[in-house]
């Protein structure tokens, strides 16, 4: 089946993609590495012994450098509904965080320890029905949201990839009325005529 010129593009485009080049060198799962390692460089999100919930976390890039982060005293419990490779000190669990049985066994692992960050780099499977598929990633934004309400303690950090597009500005002043700082960053890995940024809270609210 031939391939089309969108699809062929984007081949082209990941082969000779320099971070998908230095991920493979570097032994990441994936290019979104850099971005989660460029963000923690400016926001100082991550740091040694804290407890860190990676949500839509396959294929682990995220989950890798956040494992590295926190180190051995730290902890990292990466959840998604696809399988995803077993990582050196990461807990995962399997299956939709929003169902109560997910939800449960995350907070199972979590046990008395305060989160310290939640992080989000999920995006919807795209149809390529524009209001279709911005509605999705707005969606799962949201869930990521109202996961990190739910755990994070008092003063902790959150960031999740957002798409720009409707919904996305409200999404932002949502973020702003939970935490006491909100920045937006578009990181180098993060492809220029993409429409993802980052959203980051820092100080949340309680």
């Amino acid at each position: 089946m031939a391939r089309s010129k969108s699809s062929a593009r984007w081949l082209k485009e990941h082969v000779n993609d320099p971070f998908v080049k230095q991920a493979q060198k570097d032994g990441y799962r994936s290019r979104a590495s850099y971005k989660l390692l460029a963000l923690n460089e400016k926001d100082k999100l991550i740091k040694p012994g804290m407890l860190v919930i990676d949500l839509g976390s396959a294929p682990g890039g995220w989950s890798q450098i956040a494992s590295e982060l926190v180190g051995e005293k730290g902890k990292v419990i990466a959840s998604d509904i696809l399988p995803m490779d077993a990582l050196p000190d990461v807990d995962f669990i399997q299956g939709d965080f929003t169902e109560e049985s997910v939800f449960d066994e995350i907070m199972g692992v979590i046990a008395d320890r305060p989160v310290d960050v939640v992080i989000s780099d999920m995006a919807p499977n795209l149809s390529g029905v524009a209001s279709a598929d911005q509605a999705g990633s707005i969606y799962l934004i949201e869930l990521a949201l109202d996961m990190a309400q739910q755990v994070l303690k008092p003063k902790g950090s959150f960031v999740a990839k957002a798409f720009q597009g409707e919904g996305y500005e409200e999404f932002v002043k949502e973020v702003r009325n939970h935490f006491d700082s909100v920045v937006i960053r578009k990181p180098e890995a993060s492809r220029a005529r993409s429409r993802e940024v980052y959203v980051v809270g820092r100080g949340f609210k309680g």
